[in-house]
């Protein structure tokens, strides 16, 4: 059953890497949690390692579905701005990389 947006939970991020270079952060959302809307301080890599689907819900409301394949990263740069949700039923898992 697909979570609603208003009903999301804090997804769990566990810090394992935090220096003068690079902060590393486990996400890990279990079905129906989110980020919470952030905005992004430095450029980051984002490396999925539990395969599924998230939400990302930008500034405007508008909202896209982003797929998620173990060991496929990608790079963003400082400033992005959203909310990071799972409304589906599967945990998704990615380790983001942020460059100081």
């Amino acid at each position: 059953m697909p979570h609603k947006i208003e009903d999301l939970k804090p997804c769990i991020a566990t810090v394992q890497v935090d220096n003068e270079q690079v902060r590393v952060t486990r996400y890990t959302f279990p079905p129906g949690t989110d980020t919470g809307w952030h905005t992004h301080g430095h450029d980051y890599v984002v490396v999925p390692t539990r395969a599924g689907t998230l939400t990302i819900i930008d500034k405007d409301g508008s909202t896209r579905d982003v797929d998620y394949v173990p060991s496929e990263s990608y790079f963003r740069t400082l400033g992005a701005e959203h909310d990071v949700a799972n409304l589906s039923d599967n945990t998704v898992e990615f380790v983001e990389i942020e460059l100081k």
